[in-house]
Order: C-alpha cells, then sequence, then structure tokens
C-alpha cells in the first residue's frame, strides 16, 4: 500500500514539475489539513495560516522548473510550511503573533484524545496519562515527537526542517521517549509505541 501511495506521489510530483494544474490541484487536497494542523501548532490565526498555504502553492507553481524530481512530498511541503510561518512571524507588527508563532505548541487534550479513540476504560486511562506527559515535554521536542509520530518523518528530515543537528534531533526524542516510557506504568512498555501513534492520530 505504501509503494503504491509513493508512485502516486512521484507521479504527481513530476505532473507539478511539468506544470499541470489537474496536479496542484490534487495536491492541494491531498496536503492541506496536514499543513493546516502543523500550522496551528504555531499559531491559531486562521488567516495567517491559509495566507501561508497559498503563498506555498503559489511558490510551487511559479518556481516548479526548478524543483528537484525526487523528493519525499510530506517532507518538503511540511519544511516550506515552517518556512513561511516563521517568515511571517518576523515580518508581523502584532507582538502576540510573533510569540504564538516562534513557538511550537501542542496542546494533548485527554477529552479529545478520549473521544476519537475507541477503547476500554483501561485503555482510555493510559492515553490519558501519556497526552498528560507528553503536555509536559518542552516544545522542541514536541514539534519532533509531532513529525516523527503524526507526520511520519525521518529523523534526517526533522533536523533539516528544525534546522538542528541530525545527532540532537535523535538525542532530544530519546529524552522525550524514556521520560515518557519512565512516567508511564511498567506494564504499559511494550505496548508504548501503539499507544503513543493513536494518541497523536487524534489530533
Amino acid at each position: 500500500m505504501e509503494n503504491i501511495q509513493v508512485v502516486n506521489e512521484n507521479t504527481l510530483w513530476k505532473s507539478i514539475i511539468a506544470g499541470e494544474q489537474p496536479a496542484f490541484k490534487m495536491l492541494y487536497e491531498a496536503y492541506v489539513d496536514l499543513l493546516y494542523a502543523y500550522a496551528s501548532r504555531y499559531t491559531k490565526d486562521k488567516e495567517v495560516i491559509l495566507d501561508c498555504i497559498h503563498d506555498l502553492f503559489i511558490d510551487l507553481h511559479t518556481w516548479r522548473r526548478n524543483l528537484a524530481t525526487e523528493v519525499n512530498v510530506r517532507y518538503y511541503l511540511l519544511s516550506s510550511m515552517r518556512r513561511k510561518l516563521l517568515t511571517a512571524a518576523k515580518k508581523a507588527s502584532r507582538t502576540s503573533l510573533q510569540g504564538d508563532m516562534m513557538q511550537f505548541s501542542v496542546d494533548f487534550e485527554t477529552e479529545s484524545v478520549q473521544s476519537a479513540i475507541i477503547a476500554t476504560e483501561q485503555e482510555q486511562q493510559l492515553y490519558r496519562q501519556l497526552a498528560k506527559h507528553l503536555n509536559q515535554l518542552p516544545a522542541r521536542q514536541k514539534e519532533i515527537i509531532y513529525l516523527k509520530y503524526h507526520c511520519d518523518l525521518s529523523y534526517e528530515e526533522i533536523a533539516a526542517i528544525m534546522q538542528i543537528s541530525v545527532p540532537t534531533c535523535r538525542t532530544l526524542a530519546y529524552r522525550a521517549i524514556k521520560q515518557m516510557r519512565q512516567a508511564m506504568d511498567a506494564s504499559t512498555a511494550t505496548a508504548f509505541s501503539i499507544i503513543l501513534c493513536q494518541v497523536l492520530q487524534a489530533l
């Protein structure tokens, strides 16, 4: 299934480079929700988010002939979106907007997790417990965990997006995972990764 998706994305990307208009619509529809969700971790200003997404796709069309033919489309779009947001923050005249967008923030609301996942009461308790510990992580560790488990990016891609070294990225992720594992009940250790993915997918 993943191979089919990769083939489809590669074909779609080549259509983007070729300037085929239907391809831009397909790419937008495939990724707008992911981009919006990621951007909302930086700011709640819908107008700014939509402007950044719009500018991103305008740039894609304008500079399509300069794009590499072999790319991870998800990584490319998320990376471009982050740059757009940080550029918008620097240009913003409102101090509150700048403050909101310069730091990644995820609020893992236990009620949202509980309603999004059908599970037993015991499992729900584990989800709520993990959500609590996720909320206690520093902003950079939250972003790494979000990009790794929710957006399915590699450490190399995450490091490039966040402009940090790969070893630093791995170390921050390791510390976050270790901290959460130690805080969770010992009986959940073997299912930790599964539980973490389910909580993140409920966002």
